[in-house]
């Protein structure tokens, strides 16, 4: 395996009773890469991230992990990983530089208040270094767990939804400085419900029910997906998306701010179903290119179909 491929498993399965959450997951990742998973609660990222670390043994397929047998090497792979769970998991009764010096004593390493002490320059915390972490925003905790991930210096950095539940200044700022550590040689896979931290990821997949549907740059799943966006403007959107429900080669109606997203896959017979509407003058069409939440909605609607 190239040295350059830091996750690279094949016919990853895991069921619990008789629910299987992930069904032949099949990924390579790079160094240095940011990897996106994108999917609905219940879709298998978690279940995904803990086989790729050690936490959790798949029933069947195979892989490695920094070049470590997922199955057999587990404890390596774990030494060598940083893992930022969904959920705060730091003291909140301990101070930041109190919770950071724990951390670096616990990974036994050299100099653990000189540890911390970089750790909270780095990372913004100075004037916050003596606050409990149980006080904390949303936004400074999870600045201060990115901290404690990253101060053991991992080859590998797994993010579960870590932004959930952040303002949109917070969450710029995380991706700011993802983006300086994976810059730095630093691999992420981060698990999101957001389409615009989507677009940041260098690749991405979106998991539904346990399968991968599609996967590779933004770029890529959206050519892939072969859709025709008609952007509509006007008045009474909710009226008119209700007659365009159900036409032949309209696949999903989507409102986005004063506009509507139809969409379909068969371009032919979208046209020939959208022109008389178009041709009433009642509202303003704009054919553009897909967006990556257009493709994400078409793909959802296609799923629950076949499941149905």
């Amino acid at each position: 395996m190239s040295d350059d491929i830091v996750i690279d498993v094949e016919g990853l399965t895991k069921s619990f009773g008789n629910n299987t959450v992930v069904r032949d997951l099949t990924m390579q990742v790079r160094r240095g890469q940011i990897y996106g998973f994108l999917g609905p609660n219940g879709s298998g990222k978690t279940t995904t991230i803990r086989m790729l670390c050690g936490l959790l043994r798949p029933d069947s397929g195979r892989g490695t992990c920094l070049g470590h047998d997922i199955l057999t090497e587990t404890a390596a792979i774990k030494r060598r990983v940083g893992y930022m769970t969904q959920r705060f998991s730091l003291y909140g009764d301990l101070t930041i530089r109190e919770n950071l010096e724990f951390v670096a004593r616990l990974y036994r390493l050299s100099r653990p208040r000189q540890c911390a002490r970089d750790t909270i320059d780095r990372l913004g915390l100075s004037g916050r270094a003596d606050q409990l972490a149980g006080t904390l925003s949303g936004g400074w905790k999870q600045r201060l767990a990115l901290g404690a991930c990253i101060m053991p210096k991992p080859d590998l950095l797994l993010l579960d939804e870590p932004t959930a539940g952040v303002d949109p200044k917070a969450r710029r700022d995380f991706w700011n400085e993802i983006h300086g550590l994976a810059a730095d040689g630093l691999t992420v896979l981060v698990s999101t419900h957001y389409m615009d931290e989507a677009e940041r990821c260098h690749e991405l997949a979106y998991i539904a029910y346990g399968e991968v549907l599609t996967h590779g740059t933004v770029e890529d799943v959206i050519d892939g997906a072969g859709l025709t966006t008609w952007t509509v403007t006007g008045p009474d959107l909710q009226v008119l998306a209700k007659e365009l429900a159900g036409l032949p080669g309209v696949e999903t109606v989507a409102p986005f701010g004063m506009a509507l997203h139809v969409s379909g896959r068969d371009s032919a017979v979208l046209e020939r179903s959208l022109a008389p509407l178009r041709e009433r003058g009642d509202h303003q069409w704009l054919r553009g290119r897909a967006t990556l939440e257009d493709v994400f909605i078409s793909l959802m609607g296609n799923v629950r179909d076949e499941a149905a």
